[in-house]
């Protein structure tokens, strides 16, 4: 068998693992990776290679292109800068549960910590923020740790797994074969649940008077095959569905049973029924602050059931009943066998959903309007009245945007929300973009970004165009970085510190200088005339949507409230809501 470098057999096992696309910028401690893969592609090789314009975009991108596929993302950076660039979007991927490898360059390992130029501990600083990392200084281990690093990245809880290769290592040979079944001594997770445990669950739905079905992007992750039996599970118990950030999607936005998003910015009826809720059965979420509020206060009167294949997430924030250590794909189809096999009625939830509608009459995601000044709600309806047929795939930057188009934007399936939830990554949504087209080249991909989040990464508008990729970015322009400027008025007495954006680019002459169709909406009239013309254009296409500068994003719950103090949309309508949640609660 024929030795090969380490670069050539890096580049080889990638292959064998199916990659099509990997994310990346070059540099000196990866300059033997990159002459592989130009070699590789001469001679009749499949592995694309997009080159982005700063590090934290390849991650990003390669966010989108999980995310939106099911497959893994791969980034390839240099060390030191590089590696360290990155960072923040492995972080991002670590807290959202995306799989991702990110291989990075090191210094030659016989200058490894002597501070030698561009070297950075990259395994030290990025061991907190990935599931796994490695440092490989021996070529005949490469193969075996690429293949590892992806069975670690897709299995059990998603998440990033970095591989760092001193430039020695990527230039000395050894022997490679590709392995069998990866089965790693220790990381053996957990996907089928205990039989017990599922009937247990089961019983508890069908005698529950006010059961919810709390949804996350666990399901999401489990596949397209999880969202249905998620609907299945929902139509035989008759419960309402409700779901984090990045759960939208896994349960139809226009289905019967669903009462919207929860937590921080979500709805009023969604808040209400998991604070009266008896039994809350939790689906591959996991809590978090933004969702439960104060702690001490969530859904007080409720029994829990916690299904995760995370087996550290449950009982980490919220006490539970009834802990359900499994893959939540399979756990839903268990539940649903389990519950037809055993022919428990339909429960009788009419008086649950009697308070339900009672809240819904709110209509806490109503908005007032006034002239032809554009509000940003309205904004993002217009988007999802002339897209929702073509089924787009809708990224976003971080704010008030981003809860704007979580309320209002709805899903009909799964993969076609991409966000960043847990580390809210201003810059995430236009590299994210960028991964979704490439990995679903005929789908539509919208980014709704924000003026401010829109500058974080705006030089991926090159990458687009290089590229041939006719990503559409619609761009909320308010002037102010809004969620913040939002909370300095809610709770700093309107001092706007710092908020606004007070020199903005021409956004249009922006994107015409990177080949771009640029086209500006400055009223109501001009909207769908607007937005059409975004949609016609066969190219990549920047929309700067001027809207209501200093409008609120509600209903809210301010930070460590409960979900019974929610703010809405004005003074006299929160009193009304007030006397709604008494009569009914």
């Amino acid at each position: 068998m024929t030795e090969k470098s380490g670069a050539d057999i890096l580049i080889e096992a990638l292959g064998d693992l199916g990659v099509e696309v990997v994310f990346g910028y070059p540099g000196g401690a990866v300059l033997p990776i990159y002459d592989a893969l130009f070699r590789h592609n001469a001679a009749g090789g499949r592995i694309k290679h997009i080159l982005v314009r700063h590090e934290q975009a390849a991650t990003h991108a390669a966010e989108g292109y999980a995310r939106s596929t099911g497959k893994p993302g791969v980034v390839l950076v240099t060390s030191g800068p590089g590696a360290t660039n990155a960072v923040t979007g492995i972080t991002d991927a670590l807290m959202d549960s995306i799989p991702m490898v990110v291989i990075t360059g090191q210094v030659p390992t016989t200058l490894i910590g002597t501070d030698a130029f561009q070297e950075a501990d990259t395994v030290g600083i990025t061991r907190h923020c990935t599931k796994h990392n490695y440092l490989v200084k021996d070529p005949a281990k490469l193969g075996n740790t690429i293949h590892e690093a992806f069975h670690i990245a897709t299995s059990g809880r998603p998440g990033p797994v970095v591989i760092d290769i001193p430039k020695d290592v990527q230039v000395a040979t050894a022997r490679y074969t590709k392995p069998g079944p990866i089965r790693h001594k220790t990381y053996r997770p957990q996907v089928k649940a205990d039989q017990s445990a599922i009937e247990q669950a089961v019983d508890m739905l069908a005698a529950a008077e006010r059961p919810i079905l709390y949804t996350g992007g666990g399901i999401i992750n489990a596949g397209p095959a999880a969202s249905q039996l998620l609907c299945e599970l929902a139509r035989i118990t008759g419960a309402p569905v409700t779901s984090t950030l990045m759960g939208l999607g896994a349960y139809p936005a226009s289905g019967p049973q669903w009462l919207g998003m929860l937590g921080m910015h979500g709805t009023y009826e969604a808040n209400l029924a998991m604070n009266k809720a008896d039994l809350i059965v939790c689906l591959g979420a996991r809590f978090d602050d933004r969702v439960t509020g104060r702690l001490d206060a969530f859904s007080p009167y409720s029994r829990k059931i916690h299904v995760d294949i995370d087996r550290s997430s449950i009982n980490k924030n919220v006490r539970v009943d009834l802990p359900i250590v499994a893959d939540v794909g399979h756990a839903l189809e268990d539940m649903v066998r389990v519950f037809k096999a055993r022919r428990h009625p339909k429960p009788d939830l009419a008086e649950w959903w009697r308070m339900i509608a009672g809240w819904r009459a709110v209509k806490s995601l109503d908005f007032a309007e006034t002239g032809s000044e554009i509000m940003p709600q309205r904004a993002i309806r217009a988007l999802w009245e002339a897209t929702h047929k073509r089924s787009p795939i809708i990224t976003t930057e971080v704010g008030q945007h981003q809860m704007w188009a979580a309320q209002h934007f709805g899903f009909e399936g799964p993969n076609k929300w991409l966000t960043s939830g847990g580390l809210g990554t201003m810059g995430y949504g236009l590299p994210a973009a960028i991964g979704a087209q490439l990995g679903n080249p005929k789908a539509l991909v919208i980014d709704i970004a924000g003026e401010a989040s829109i500058q974080m990464n705006i030089q991926e508008l090159a990458t687009a165009m290089q590229y041939r990729l006719p990503v559409k970015i619609f761009i909320l322009n308010n002037e102010y970085m809004g969620m913040v400027r939002q909370w300095q008025e809610l709770t700093y007495s309107s001092r706007y510190a710092e908020s606004y954006s007070d020199t903005l680019p021409d956004f249009v002459k922006l994107a015409e200088a990177y080949g771009w169709k640029g086209i500006r909406i400055e009223g109501n009239d001009q909207l769908d005339d607007g937005i059409a013309a975004m949609l016609d254009h066969d190219g990549p296409v920047l929309v700067d949507c001027r809207v209501a500068k200093l409008t609120n994003c509600f209903p809210m719950i301010p930070s460590g409230a409960a979900h019974t103090d929610m703010l809405l949309a004005s003074s006299e309508v929160s009193g009304e809501m007030d006397d709604e949640a008494k009569a009914l609660v």
